[in-house]
């Protein structure tokens, strides 16, 4: 099979790939486990991440994917950390040598429009992905290239992005695919920091535990640990609703009409027991438990609703 062929094969079933795995689960955070992997293609192994944050896998020969490393343990990361003014990802160089293997790989992709990967690391073995990815624009004099999130919808006839238009249509995308990325990031950590426990029920079943805000971004919340609890499908349902409150001495309560309810064991078991109890599971680190300022002004909220 001619390289060109074997390179637009790999990378629409590397983006196949991914969307299985995205869409087996109710959010889009992916393991180091499952992209090392990777997944099978005649006979072949293709992981899809690797040591280098540009990938090549020795199928090919141009970079797959490229990867930015999670923030270290207990550091909030920056908001924006790689996003440019103009709504471009900021992608930088490995090292100070535009001449290196992996940077003429960028370079080459960029001047052939070819789609690649973007991981971004959420948490330790943890990461957001997003394709396919466009190089806007080589930068060597600033060691970094940028990057603009394409619609996957495209890829649907089989082929591969090459068109240089569409500018306007991926800045919009990008900035969807941001957004998505800060709410990922958020559950990420709020849920890592809970040790994938709900902090009312100890329930740790992490793929039953979300992360609620207190104060949400609409109101002012920002996507800040402290600024979250870590709840189950149940009890999240609930604070948001505000049928469960939490004080800011961490002690939860429940709306009187409930527990003046009759019902089965869950309404018993899952939310009238737990009134009166303080929260189950708290983060070790001080500066990621539920900020007592931002809990009091909910817990307002939660008495006004009676």
């Amino acid at each position: 099979m001619p390289q060109s062929e074997l390179d637009t094969t790999v990378r629409l079933a590397a983006f196949a790939y991914l969307r299985r795995l995205i869409e087996s689960r109710d959010h889009p955070v992916v393991s180091w486990e499952e992209l090392h992997s990777g997944f099978r293609l005649n006979g072949d192994i293709v992981p899809l991440i690797g040591a280098s944050g540009i990938w090549k896998p020795a199928l090919l020969g141009l970079p797959i994917s490229v990867t930015t490393a999670p923030p270290v343990a207990g550091r909030e990361p920056p908001y924006d950390d790689r996003q440019a003014e103009d709504g471009t990802i900021l992608y930088r160089y490995r090292g100070t040598d535009p001449s290196h293997a992996q940077n003429r790989g960028l370079r080459q992709l960029a001047a052939e429009r070819r789609p690649l990967i973007y991981f971004h690391g959420l948490s330790k073995g943890r990461y957001f992905a997003s394709w396919p990815v466009v190089i806007l624009r080589d930068e060597p004099e600033a060691l970094s290239v940028r990057l603009q999130v394409d619609d996957a919808a495209i890829l649907a006839g089989g082929g591969i992005v090459v068109a240089g238009e569409g500018d306007l249509r991926r800045a919009y995308i990008t900035t969807l695919t941001r957004r998505r990325l800060h709410q990922a990031a958020f559950r990420q950590r709020v849920v890592v920091a809970y040790r994938g426990s709900c902090s009312i029920c100890r329930l740790r079943r992490e793929s039953l535990v979300e992360a609620s805000h207190i104060v949400a971004d609409s109101e002012g919340g920002e996507p800040r640990v402290s600024n979250g609890l870590a709840l189950c499908k149940i009890h999240h349902a609930a604070f948001d609703q505000d049928i469960v409150g939490i004080t800011p001495d961490y002690e939860v309560r429940v709306q009187s009409e409930v527990l003046d309810e009759e019902d089965g064991p869950m309404l018993q078991h899952g939310l009238k027991d737990m009134h009166g109890g303080r929260l189950a599971v708290l983060p070790h680190l001080e500066q990621q438990k539920p900020d007592r300022e931002l809990l009091a002004r909910r817990y307002e909220r939660f008495c006004a609703a009676r």
